[in-house]
Parts: structure tokens; C-alpha cells; sequence
């Protein structure tokens, strides 16, 4: 852990910095659009627009990176995000932040595949898998201190609008000083969403279905907050539930991953988050059990996603783990982008509580499906499945394909170890 640390600390410090000032302009735009007026369905498709222009970013990125190389790229892609994010308070209206979050989701997009590309190049195979639990971290940390950060100031101002550019126009300065050298690049040619729909049905359910739900959490929960009238700082508090549970339940999950039935274990962690929908949805008044419901939502959705990808793992070859990579990104991506509308959609019919409706709609036909694909194919045995490496749903192409690697070269080594045994 130290030496992945000492190699890579400008960058995860930056990252971090990125997400503060993401998670920050995320939530702060949920509570402004109510102080403003936004509609339900407004504050949906300015919300919706981040993963639009993520999904485009995650695609066109690598070319830019190739043509002017990663230095430009993140700098511009990171002058663009601090610029969108300070000019928010300055055109209070649905049109120009909607166009901000899609030119904010593709700069993000672009900047992730740019870091992890760095971060990739700086691991060896033996810190891979710190490197990747490290990476986790410091972006969950990130979206978690800055929901606290939303308490210095009134966010009917401009402050907090100003925080969260000042901390993106700071990420980078650790970034370009101190890495070298500039990594190269290259990603693997995806395979057919056909390909991968055949090798593996849950998994591409699921992906999809869970793009939708993480899209809520991330884009609706503080609009929700505000229709339901919780204050600041309980909306900060809620907001921060969802990556709470996902930091301390990853790694349990992704323990009982390599030890049982991923199946059964994919159909109880969407039965267990379709169940917090539940609760937040029956008991919205009471403001404990919303924070119950975010941590339960939040602890299992988010590992279902490193849970999805690694079960399908189980179902192709090394040379094919890359490859799918970017396949299950992009249908990931189509479920987020679809997701703020109909969370939206729901509140619009029923109030704030359609938030959670949603959500528990989603995961609980994801544990229906699990269980019917349970009845059309036989489950690998435990030694043959694939390695779990912790991967936080917001990440690009690249650090998808960064934890296959690692789970190929996890295999590699157990089978190296097998056969040297007499």
C-alpha cells in the first residue's frame, strides 16, 4: 500500500479533489433548482444531461488522447469543468445547465480515462489490486467530504458554486507537476453488445438496470431531498448515506464473491437494495429510515456493479475480458442516462417518494431475473470463476479494462500456484 502511495499519491490526491468538486456541483444543483423554482422534470433532464455527455465522452476520449496526448487533454477537459461549474449561479435556467452537465459529464469522462490510464501505467502486477482499492477510496472519500462541504455557505449564493471550480482548478496542478512519464495508450476493441448479451444475460441486465439506479442516486437524491423538504444539512447527510454503505460493504461482498454463487449472491444484494427502496419508499416522513434506506440502496448497488462484471468474466476467456469491458460500460451508460427521466417521471406522478419507487422497481426485477437465469444454466464451480476487483460505478473504459487485467493476472497467478503444487 505504501509503495503504491508513494508512486501514485499526486494522482489520487488530484482525483480526489475532482470528486469533491463533483460530488459538490451534483448535489448543490438539486437544492438550488428547487430555491429557484425547477420543476421536477426539469431538474430530470438537466440531471439526465451529465450521463448523456458521459457516455459520449467515454467514446470519443481516447482519440482525443491519441491526437494531442494526455497532458492537453486533461488540462483542457479540467479548464472546461472548473469554467462550467463557476458560471452555474451566473444562468439560473434549465437550458444552460442542462447544456453545463452534459459538457461537465464529457470533460469527466475524459478526465477519468485520462488518470486511469496513468494510474495503470504506474501499477506493477503486484500493486494492481491496491492501486485499484486505493482509487475507490479516495473517490468515494471525495463525494463523501463533499457533501460536508455544503454546510460553509448558503447555496442560494455563489460560494458554493466557487468551492467546488476552485478545487478542480487545484486537481490537476499535482497531477501535470508530478507524474512522468506520460504514459501510452491503448484501449482494447470492444466486443459486439450482441457478443456479450450472449455470454452473459444477467450480467447485461443487470448492468443496465443498475445504470438506472446509480444514475438516481447520483443525479436525484438532493433533488429528492429538496421535494420532500429536508433541510441542507440533512440532505447532505442522505446524500452521503448512498457512498457510506458503498465503501463499508464493498469489500464484504466482494469477499463472498470468490466463495459462492454469484448468481445467488448478485439475486440477494438486488433483493436486500430493492428492499431499502421499500422502506424509504413506505417511510419517507422519518428522516432515520431514509438514511437507512440510502445506506442499504447504496451498500449493495454499488459492488453489484464490480459483482456483474466479474460474474460475467466467469463466462469468457482472459483474451475477452477487455474486450467486454467497454461493452458493459456502454450499457451501463444507456441505463444512467435513461435514469434521471424516469426517476423524474415517478416523482411527477407521485410525489417525492417516486425517487425510492423507482429504485426498488429496478433492483427488485433484477433479483427476479437473477433467479430465473438461475433456472437456464448451470453456475461454474467456485475454482473457476474469476477474481472480484473493487470498481466504482462512475469509472471510464479504461478503469474497467485497469480490474480485468488485474483479474486476469489474479488467475494467472492461483493457476501458476496450482501447478507447482505436487
Amino acid at each position: 500500500m505504501i509503495k503504491v502511495l508513494s508512486g501514485a499519491w499526486a494522482l489520487l490526491l488530484g482525483m480526489m479533489l475532482l470528486q469533491v468538486g463533483n460530488g459538490m456541483q451534483g448535489t448543490l444543483l438539486g437544492i438550488r433548482g428547487a430555491l429557484e423554482g425547477f420543476s421536477t422534470f426539469d431538474m430530470s433532464l438537466v440531471m439526465a444531461g451529465y450521463f448523456v455527455g458521459f457516455l459520449f465522452g467515454s467514446r470519443m476520449a481516447p482519440e482525443m488522447i491519441r491526437r494531442v496526448g494526455h497532458v492537453r487533454v486533461f488540462a483542457a477537459l479540467a479548464s472546461l469543468i472548473s469554467a462550467v461549474m463557476i458560471l452555474y449561479p451566473t444562468l439560473t435556467h434549465p437550458i444552460p445547465w442542462g447544456l453545463g452537465r452534459i459538457l461537465i459529464g464529457f470533460c469527466f469522462s475524459g478526465v477519468y480515462v485520462t488518470a486511469e490510464s496513468w494510474l495503470n501505467n504506474s501499477s506493477t502486477n503486484e500493486t494492481r489490486g491496491q492501486a485499484l482499492s486505493l482509487y475507490m477510496i479516495v473517490q468515494m472519500a471525495g463525494i463523501v467530504s463533499a457533501q460536508g462541504l455544503l454546510l460553509v455557505g448558503d447555496p442560494g449564493g455563489f460560494i458554493l458554486f466557487i468551492i467546488p471550480s476552485v478545487l478542480v482548478s487545484l486537481s490537476f496542478a499535482p497531477i501535470l507537476l508530478s507524474i512522468s512519464p506520460t504514459p501510452a495508450f491503448g484501449t482494447a476493441k470492444p466486443m459486439t453488445l450482441r457478443q456479450i448479451l450472449e455470454t452473459s444475460p444477467l450480467g447485461c441486465v443487470g448492468m443496465f438496470l443498475l445504470g438506472g439506479v446509480f444514475s438516481a442516486q447520483f443525479g436525484m437524491a438532493a433533488v429528492f431531498g429538496a421535494e420532500a423538504g429536508l433541510s441542507v444539512q440533512q440532505i447532505s447527510m442522505f446524500v452521503s448515506s448512498f457512498f457510506v454503505g458503498a465503501l463499508v460493504l464493498q469489500y464484504p461482498i466482494g469477499w463472498l464473491s470468490d466463495r459462492m454463487d454469484r448468481r445467488v449472491l448478485i439475486f440477494s444484494a438486488a433483493l436486500i437494495c430493492g428492499i431499502g427502496g421499500v422502506i424509504g419508499f413506505m417511510l419517507i416522513d422519518f428522516f432515520a429510515m431514509l438514511l437507512i434506506a440510502g445506506v442499504l440502496v447504496g451498500g449493495m448497488s454499488n459492488p453489484l456493479y464490480s459483482l456483474l462484471i466479474a460474474y460475467t468474466n466467469d463466462f469468457l476467456e482472459h483474451d475477452d475480458m477487455a474486450a467486454a469491458a467497454g461493452g458493459m460500460v456502454f450499457i451501463n451508460g444507456l441505463g444512467a442516462v435513461a435514469g434521471p427521466l424516469i426517476t423524474g417521471w415517478f416523482m411527477g406522478l407521485v410525489g417525492p417518494r417516486g425517487f425510492f419507487l423507482f429504485i426498488a422497481g429496478l433492483m427488485l426485477t433484477m433479483a427476479a431475473y437473477a433467479a430465473y437465469r438461475m433456472t437456464q444454466r448451470a453456475a461454474p464451480s467456485v475454482e473457476d470463476t474469476e477474481s472480484y476487483a473493487p470498481i466504482i460505478a462512475s469509472a471510464s473504459p479504461v478503469a474497467v479494462e485497469f480490474a480485468q487485467e488485474y483479474a486476469i493476472e489474479t488467475a494467472q497467478d492461483e493457476q501458476d500456484a496450482a501447478d507447482q503444487t505436487p
